[in-house]
């Protein structure tokens, strides 16, 4: 079976930051281990901070709030609230 999951990470990408590369490369692993394709996208929190925020996070399979500092924690808390109330597969480090 071919099957691609695609994963939004919440957070502000910092290529310097090793826990940001461990993010991605433990998606990679899983993807490996469940002999699945993992497309993973960060998803800067500056833009999850208005209305249009849900339209960024629907079109993700799961959501998972990367590690780290963010730009804009009202935007973290949104994309964490979306996932809550609407059942979407969810997870945070």
């Amino acid at each position: 079976m071919n099957t691609q999951l695609e994963v939004g990470i919440i957070g502000d990408y910092d290529e310097t930051l090793r826990s940001h590369i461990a993010t991605n490369e433990a998606l990679n692993h899983a993807a490996f281990a469940l002999s699945i394709s993992v497309k993973s996208s960060w998803i800067s929190t500056q833009h999850l901070s208005n209305k249009l925020a849900e339209d960024k996070l629907r079109p993700f399979h799961g959501l998972w709030c990367g590690p780290g500092d963010y730009l804009s924690m009202d935007g973290a808390l949104l994309a964490i609230k979306f996932a809550r109330e609407q059942g979407w597969p969810f997870i945070a480090t």
